[in-house]
């Protein structure tokens, strides 16, 4: 038996595979820009998913950046009140 007739299967999912990872990386890059300049989503991904909003201040911190967590919390104590 030839692999040529495999050839054209494997270049599909090869396709398919390159076209989920990019989904991906443009997926997570949409969420941490939403996630970077809204408060108000940070908030709702507070109350729905607090590991991926940890995750979100955990990368901030690793580039420098601190002190989002806390003003977060403020604001919304505030809110609140």
């Amino acid at each position: 038996m030839s692999p040529k007739p495999l050839e054209p299967l494997a270049k599909k999912l090869f396709k398919g595979v390159i076209a989920l990872e990019l989904l991906g990386v443009f997926g997570a890059y949409g969420l941490f820009h939403k996630m970077n300049t809204s408060q108000d989503f940070r908030n709702t991904m507070n109350r729905r998913f607090p590991s991926v909003l940890e995750v979100y201040y955990q990368s901030n911190e690793w580039a420098g950046i601190y002190g989002l967590r806390e003003r977060d919390r403020e604001a919304w104590a505030a809110k609140h009140d």
